[in-house]
């Protein structure tokens, strides 16, 4: 289904919009799925860290669930009274857990020798001279 097969048809704006846009957004899925699909999962897998692993597994198996909602959908189905609902958020539970290592990896780890150097260096120290000679005896006392 082409732009100009949706324009010659009588079809309402709202509609004829809507159909290019979907028609589109399926192509884009087809190019990307042509392009996982030119690597074997084997090569890829070896290629990416274990984290990034799991971020393609889940990603994989959201974007299949979803495709499988839409054709639910399509087939007049309730896809929010089917099991893939379920299915969808035990993924997402999945990919908000992945999101967590991926943050505390990226997370700044805390220096506490560093940290404390700082803190030492920086703190002001009032009359750093008068502590020098207050440690030695005044000229003028004698010590018993």
């Amino acid at each position: 289904m082409s732009e100009d097969d949706i324009n010659t048809e009588e079809y309402p704006t709202e509609i004829r919009d809507c159909l290019v846009a979907f028609e589109k957004s399926l192509g884009s899925v087809d190019e990307m799925l042509k392009t996982m699909m030119s690597v074997s999962r084997s090569e890829l897998l070896q290629k990416v860290e274990p984290l990034e692993q799991a971020k393609l597994d889940l990603v994989s198996l959201y974007t299949l669930n979803s495709m499988f909602w839409v054709y639910l959908a399509t087939q007049g189905i309730n896809p929010k009274e089917h099991p893939v609902k379920q299915e969808l958020e035990r993924i997402r539970t999945y990919m908000n857990k992945v999101k967590e290592i991926a943050d505390k990896k990226k997370a700044s780890k805390l220096d506490k020798g560093a940290a404390s150097r700082f803190v030492r260096n920086a703190l002001w120290e009032p009359n750093a001279e008068n502590e020098h000679t207050s440690k030695t005896p005044a000229k003028g006392k004698k010590r018993k």
